[in-house]
């Protein structure tokens, strides 16, 4: 079912992920009408930037 529009849709488009602390998460679908109108669904490691940041570890320095 689309989040924006409420309709059954039998092309859903993933919009957004959510994740949880306990237990598994879930995806967020869309309309192929209404997806467009969502922003680009962002790598949840590259917005908190994990322990490795340009291929080494985070606190290490550059030789």
């Amino acid at each position: 079912m689309c989040v924006r529009c409420d309709r059954i849709t039998d092309a859903p488009v993933v919009v957004a992920e959510v994740r949880q602390n306990s237990g598994p998460g879930f995806h967020v679908y869309a309309c192929r009408e209404c997806a467009p109108g969502f922003p680009p669904v962002p790598d949840v490691l590259e917005l908190f930037g994990g322990p490795y940041e340009g291929g080494r570890e985070r606190g290490e320095r550059e030789e």
